[in-house]
Formats: C-alpha cells, sequence, structure tokens
C-alpha cells in the first residue's frame, strides 16, 4: 500500500519556470533599496518605509495560495503593456534621480508581471500589499509643503491656548511659542506630518490585520486616525515647551525631544486600537438590539 502526499498549491513552485524573471526584478530594485538604506532611509521622515516594504513582503507571501486558486488565463497583452509602462517610469526615476518614481514603478512592475503570468484576477488577490507599497513613497514636495505650513500654525495655536489656559506665561507670533525667558519655533519636523503618515499606515495595516467585515467599522477607525496622531502631536509640542520651561533650553531639544515623539506614536496606537475595541463594541451591541426576539447574534 502506498500513501500519496497532496502537492501544496502556491504560488512559489509555479514561479520556478520564470526564475530569469524574478531575478530581473532582483536587478532592477536591489540596488534601489541599497541606494535608499544609505541614504533616504536613514532620515526621521522616511525610517518607515523599510517596515512598509517588509510588511507588504509578508502579507504578499501568506496570499500564495489564495492567489493560486485565483489564477485565470495570463493577459499577455494588457500585462505587458502596464510592464513596459513600469518600465519606463523606473528608467525615468534612474535617470532624473526621482526616488517617487523608481520606487513608486515597484507596484506597476510586480502587477504587470503577475498580469502577464497569471491573468489580473490574481494581481486582485495582491490588491492590499502592492497598494499598501505606495506608504513607503516619499510625499511629493509640493504636498509637503501644502501641508506642512497649516499644520505648524495649528498645533502652535492649540499649545498655546492650552498652555495658557493652565497659567502659563506664553505667547504666540506665528509659529513661534515663549514661553517664560524661553523662545521656541515649531519647526516643519513638529507638524506632525510624518506622524501622521507613518500612523496611518500602522493603522491600516492594522484594520488589514483585524479582519472585520464592518465597511463602515473600518472606515471610521481610518479616518480617525490623522485626527488621533494630529492632536497625540499637539500634547508632544506641549510636553517639549514644558520640559523646556522647567529644565531648560538643552533637556527640551534634547533627549526628551525624541523621546516624546517614540512615547506619543506609542500611545496614538494605543488608542487606535482602544478606539478598535470600541467601535467593534458599539457595532455589535447595535446588530444585536436589532435581531428580532430569539434570534442569536453571531
Amino acid at each position: 500500500m502506498t500513501a500519496t502526499v497532496p502537492a501544496r498549491a502556491g504560488l512559489a513552485g509555479a514561479w520556478s519556470p520564470y526564475l530569469p524573471i524574478l531575478l530581473g526584478l532582483g536587478a532592477l530594485y536591489v540596488p534601489v533599496f541599497v541606494e535608499l538604506w544609505n541614504g533616504l532611509w536613514q532620515t526621521e521622515e522616511q525610517g518607515h518605509a523599510p517596515l512598509i516594504l517588509a510588511a507588504a513582503a509578508w502579507v504578499f507571501y501568506t496570499l500564495q495560495d489564495r492567489a493560486a486558486q485565483a489564477r485565470s488565463k495570463p493577459s499577455r497583452i494588457s500585462g505587458g503593456l502596464t510592464l513596459a509602462a513600469g518600465l519606463v517610469l523606473y528608467a525615468l526615476g534612474r535617470v532624473l534621480d526621482i526616488v517617487l518614481l523608481e520606487l513608486g514603478s515597484l507596484p506597476v512592475v510586480v502587477s504587470a508581471t503577475l498580469a502577464f503570468l497569471y491573468g489580473w484576477r490574481t494581481v486582485w488577490v495582491f490588491r492590499f500589499p502592492l497598494l499598501f507599497v505606495l506608504f513607503a513613497l516619499p510625499l511629493p514636495g509640493f504636498i509637503v509643503d501644502a501641508l506642512t505650513a497649516p499644520l505648524k500654525l495649528w498645533v502652535s495655536v492649540l499649545a498655546e491656548t492650552t498652555l495658557y489656559a493652565a497659567g502659563y506665561p506664553i505667547a504666540r507670533s506665528g509659529v513661534s511659542l515663549t514661553l517664560g525667558q524661553y523662545q521656541m519655533l515649531v519647526a516643519d519636523a513638529c507638524s506632525g506630518l510624518n506622524s501622521m503618515f507613518s500612523l496611518m499606515a500602522t493603522g491600516i495595516f492594522y484594520v488589514y490585520l483585524a479582519g472585520r467585515k464592518n465597511k463602515l467599522q473600518n472606515a471610521l477607525l481610518v479616518a480617525a486616525i490623522p485626527v488621533v496622531a494630529f492632536f497625540a502631536n499637539v500634547i508632544r509640542v506641549i510636553i517639549i515647551c514644558l520640559v523646556t520651561y522647567y529644565f531648560g533650553d538643552e533637556a527640551g531639544q534634547g533627549f526628551v525631544h525624541g523621546a516624546a515623539g517614540m512615547v506619543l506614536f506609542a500611545v496614538s496606537l494605543v488608542l487606535l486600537f482602544a478606539l478598535d475595541l470600541i467601535l467593534d463594541w458599539l457595532f455589535r451591541h447595535r446588530r444585536s438590539s436589532t435581531l428580532p426576539m430569539g434570534a442569536n447574534p453571531r
């Protein structure tokens, strides 16, 4: 008597005939990753990008079996045209040294390769990790400039209003705060834009992992992310002001300046998790209250 072991379905085995294509993708993007690791990814603004790519790669791997079941007829024409467009974006990015085009071509090239080999139904299965990669892209300068100035002003106004209401001798001129004998400037990094972007990526990844079926609940949680990030940044500025007021400028601009950002990012995550639990309870309670008498809520 012989026993047969069923083969495990997955894209990993199916990709082996196309190893040259995979090596080609590696040849295109590994140099980009190395350059970014030694440059842009070392900055505070883009330090989250490697984690975004790692998370997207992990989700991509977990979806292999589902993608194998969704395989359809290869889309040679549309996939090939999309691949050509993605390679043009990549080439322009390399020639002009525009990271947004270089890294932005990655989901396009990967999607086109999947469509060319397995069809667009397979691409649809991988839609989350392919779109999630976009959070690793640096924001265009015109967007950063348009958002930074009003965010700095709002943070300054709320910090001044809060501290003044608490009885502290504070005055504001634009984005400059004078607290006692110390004058502090709310710089671009204090606008909270970077923390909003990072928290948005983390929150969306959490929503995906939580797998809530209620689309309204997911939408409310995602919509709350920038609000939570903004007010967390206001608290961060207030803490730095108070540390500077009581312990001096060196203390406020030293370790506390960086530590406050990390602590408040963690607090923001806790607040998001708590909000998710509250929303889940509210929607469950609403659903159970609308069930007919004697029905069993699921």
